[in-house]
Parts: structure tokens; C-alpha cells; sequence
């Protein structure tokens, strides 16, 4: 087994493993705490399902560099775990639970997902929804979930499109122009609160396109990311150029008509700038 192959597999136990510890608390009484606003939210089950991540990682790579959303321990700072990416992008980036404000409301659609850098270079990806009882992962040749191989969708009339707004809150005014603009352009547009979860769904075909017109942090985008373009998608920030974990934004697509979804999202930032 190569060491890439290695890695992806390692990859898809984490996130096993830390999606089995958030669902044993799934739909229990779970105290929310939040964090930079009312809707961005946390839990001991967040940390609980970090910390199970990351000893399936050490298990087998002892000196992981880990970059994860949480710290692993309540109001304070796990010097263990980092926020952004080293500059050799050599690492493994963690959401413990990505959809929290799904997950307090007993809401299925929430992830584990775990992906793995190898010197800047995505090698292994995993995103498990438990609740569902689906797991996504991608090695270094193909994507699956279930086991089965997928594809994105081969649908190629936006208008025929099925497309998610997703990740953090835009501004108002951005947020606003996106689904004014995707009322003309697209078949329908909606909102599932998770963007991993969001992630998936295009590299399996059940969406069209998920756009989010907003920078993220690494742990919201990478390992989704990689099931896309691993499934033959496209994945391009909201100017059209190729995606990097910095990106100030994320259009994601099956590729037939990624050009006119970067449109919709130029259409709306124009708009609210003007209004500005």
C-alpha cells in the first residue's frame, strides 16, 4: 500500500470514528454554546468527535500536523490542533461536525469530514453523514460512497439545475443577489446548512452546483472539495479561477455550465456594491 493510499484510508477511519462519537449524542440533550454570532454554534459532542479524530490520526501518523475547527477542550486552546495551514500544506484538516446548527435541532444532514495534504496536494478525503448513513471518500484515484463509485451529474441546463447557497452567512445584500439572480438562471436554488454535507451531494449528482460567495476556513471546504473534482466536477473561487484552500469564496459544479453559476455570483456582488 503507497503511502498516499495509506493516508486516504486513515483519512476515511477518522472520520468514522468521529462520526460515530457525534452520533451517539445526536437528538440527546446537548448544551450549545456559541461562538462568533447566534447561529455559529458548538458542542461537547463537536469536541468529543475531534478528539476521536484525532487519536484514530496519531494512531497511525504519531506526528500529524492537525489543523481543526474546535478546540478539543471546553473555552480553551488545544495546542495540539492548529487554525490555518502550515505553509508546506503538509497536514491533516478536521470538522468534527460541519452543519452543528442541523445537528442541536436534530436535523440528518450534518458531517464528519477529514482530509489528508501531502506537500500541498490533497491525497485523501472523507466525508460520513451518520444520521444518513452515507460515507464519501476519495483516494488517490476515484471517489465512492458506500463503497460505489460516483459521479457529478450530467445535466448541462442551468435551468434545469438543482443548486445549494451554502457555508456562512453572506452579507445580506450578496446573499439576497444570489437568489435573485439564480431565480432567472437556475431551476431551483436551497440551503441545507451543511457544506461538506453540500459537498457530496454535487460529487454524487444529487446537486448540480453548491455555491458559497464567502471565504472559509480550510476544515469547511477541503475534503469536499476533493470528492467534486475526484467525481469529474469543477471547483473554481467566485471569479472563476481555480480553487485554493485561501479562496474568498467557492462555486462547485458538475461543469456543464460552471461559467454562467460564476456569473449569478458576479451578477449579485455587482449589484450589492452598487447598492453600497
Amino acid at each position: 500500500m503507497s503511502d498516499n493510499t495509506s493516508r486516504a484510508a486513515v483519512a476515511a477511519r477518522a472520520a468514522r470514528a468521529g462520526g460515530e462519537t457525534a452520533h451517539e449524542q445526536f437528538r440527546e440533550s446537548v448544551t450549545v454554546e456559541t461562538k462568533s454570532d447566534p447561529i455559529d454554534v458548538v458542542t461537547a459532542a463537536d469536541r468529543e468527535a475531534q478528539r476521536a479524530v484525532i487519536a484514530t490520526i496519531r494512531a497511525a501518523f504519531p506526528d500529524a500536523v492537525l489543523v481543526c475547527e474546535e478546540d478539543s477542550t471546553p473555552g480553551g486552546t488545544d495546542l495540539a490542533v492548529r487554525k490555518r495551514l502550515p505553509e508546506s500544506e503538509t497536514a491533516w484538516v478536521v470538522d468534527p461536525i460541519d452543519g452543528t446548527g442541523n445537528y442541536v435541532r436534530g436535523i440528518q444532514l450534518w458531517t464528519t469530514s477529514v482530509a489528508t495534504l501531502q506537500a500541498g496536494e490533497v491525497v485523501g478525503a472523507a466525508t460520513v453523514l451518520p444520521a444518513l448513513g452515507d460515507a464519501y471518500t476519495a483516494g488517490p484515484e476515484g471517489v465512492t460512497r458506500n463503497g460505489e463509485p460516483i459521479t457529478v451529474s450530467e445535466r448541462t441546463d442551468p435551468a434545469e439545475f438543482v443548486v445549494s447557497l451554502t457555508g456562512r452567512p453572506a452579507p445580506p445584500a450578496v446573499a439576497g443577489g444570489v437568489v435573485r439572480e439564480a431565480g432567472h438562471a437556475l431551476g431551483s436554488l436551497r440551503r441545507l446548512g451543511s457544506m461538506q454535507g453540500a459537498l457530496g451531494l454535487v460529487a454524487a449528482g444529487g446537486l448540480d452546483a453548491t455555491i458559497a460567495p464567502v471565504a472559509h476556513p480550510p476544515w469547511d471546504t477541503i475534503a469536499g472539495v476533493r470528492l467534486v473534482r475526484q467525481a469529474g466536477g469543477t471547483v473554481t473561487d467566485v471569479d472563476g479561477d481555480r480553487w485554493r484552500p485561501d479562496a474568498s469564496g467557492l462555486v462547485a459544479s458538475n461543469g456543464a455550465a460552471h461559467d454562467r453559476l460564476v456569473e449569478v455570483v458576479a451578477a449579485a456582488r455587482a449589484d450589492a456594491s452598487a447598492g453600497g
